[in-house]
């Protein structure tokens, strides 16, 4: 067997291989989606804000935006990270098979990922959601070494528990609105007029109650990353071109899905006595984010393998792998941007205005994601947590600049 050392300079020389550009451009464009969604009910506004009724003076523009970001992404941008942590963590999982250290590393590497997400928790943003994602990563550490029959069960058990759950006695509660209009009033003056050390201690003063959220979405999040490692563990990604068809047809299937069950669980049904009430509409509402992130990263994967129509999403990749740091150097500009300590933002500016700086941003991540990864194999985070999991300084530099078209390795 190889020394240590030895096989630390084999991981060192080379990433997953053949990375799978299709996983990239799914990162790329979930980051949007969380980017979007996180601005809009948590930069623009504060936290709990998003839980009280919208006010019915905002402009078309912001109601279509809001309209538009409430159908489409939000919840679906989420669901879809957790389905691409669970899947990334198979491969990684996959990737040291013939490492006899493969646990300690997978355990190291969840642990480095605990430690940033309570340092962006508490010092940065605590809407932060890495920490739940290194936690639901040890739970589902131990299934990886498990038959893919166990992982499906421990999924779909999951995912059962989850819906199951307004039904079910619960430790935490949600706050009621009389704590809601309260708070609020509070956070929009912290938050808008705060300085950093003030901001930071109602911000920790937060946390206990923003985690009983957490705890609650905690099982789905869960089922999705098993799910994910189940898709991965498939060879469906790996070998998508050759299942193009299949994979195209579990797009259609599943976004026809939940255009039916949004269709059954709004007013638009009611009419003609097929829209769904009481249980069956938290369950559909509940269950709907899930389906149709599954459809969405379905519809990415086949459009990818695609020879004719990959342009069209092939620019997301680069933002994709770079997926931690863009995700951080977001919350830190939005911090600076809606913040006190900074320019002080919050609850000036409307929905559409909010989602166009946002934008911006987005598009500035996506040339310099590109740029970065013609001289660098890694982004700043991706090479310190890589260094973190195996406890010795990884090489990050490229020998020469890679050509436009050659990010994908």
């Amino acid at each position: 067997m190889p020394s240590t050392d030895s096989s630390i300079e084999v991981a060192r020389a080379r990433p997953i291989s053949a990375r799978i550009e299709a996983v990239d451009v799914l990162r790329g464009l979930a980051l949007f989606g969380v980017l979007a969604i996180n601005l809009d009910t948590e930069f623009r506004v504060t936290f709990f804000e998003q839980f009280l009724p919208s006010p019915v003076s905002a402009a078309p523009i912001d109601r279509a935006v809001g309209a538009f970001l409430k159908m489409a992404i939000e919840f679906k941008a989420f669901s879809l990270f957790s389905l691409l942590f669970g899947m990334g963590l198979a491969m990684q999982f996959e990737h040291l098979a013939d490492r006899s250290d493969r646990l300690t590393l997978l355990i190291r590497r969840l642990l480095a990922l605990l430690a940033f997400g309570l340092i962006h928790l508490v010092l940065i943003w605590n809407g932060d959601i890495l920490t739940e994602y290194a936690l639901a990563g040890f739970v589902i550490l131990p299934l990886l070494f498990a038959p893919a029959g166990i992982v499906a069960v421990a999924a779909g058990s999951a995912l059962v528990f989850f819906l199951a759950l307004p039904w079910l006695p619960m430790s935490f509660g949600f706050p009621d609105s009389a704590w809601l209009v309260a708070h609020v009033a509070v956070a929009r003056e912290v938050y808008a007029h705060g300085t950093f050390s003030e901001i930071l201690a109602f911000r920790v003063s937060e946390i206990p109650h923003i985690a009983s959220l957490h705890g609650y979405v905690f099982a789905r999040t869960v089922a999705l990353m098993l799910f994910g490692g189940l898709v991965w563990r498939s060879g469906l990604i790996a070998n998508a071109s050759k299942h193009g068809r299949l994979i195209g047809g579990v797009a259609i299937a599943l976004l026809g899905f939940s255009a039916l069950l949004s269709l059954l669980v709004s007013k638009v049904m009611a009419p003609v006595g097929l829209a769904l009430g009481g249980a069956p509409a938290i369950v559909a509402t509940n269950l709907l984010p899930v389906v149709l992130a599954v459809g969405y990263a379905a519809l990415v994967i086949a459009i990818v393998n695609s020879t004719r129509y990959r342009p069209l999403l092939a620019w997301a990749a680069p933002v994709g792998r770079m997926a931690f740091t863009n995700y951080i150097t977001e919350t830190v500009l939005l911090g600076l941007i809606f913040f006190g300590y900074g320019f002080g933002l919050m609850g000036k500016l409307g929905i559409a205005a909010a989602f166009t700086v946002g934008l911006g941003i987005y598009v500035a991540q996506v040339f310099l994601s590109r740029a970065w990864l013609r001289l660098y194999r890694f982004g700043p985070l991706e090479w310190l947590w890589r260094t973190m999991m195996y406890g010795k300084r990884q090489p990050w530099r490229r020998h020469r600049p890679v050509p436009v078209g050659g990010l994908a390795e």
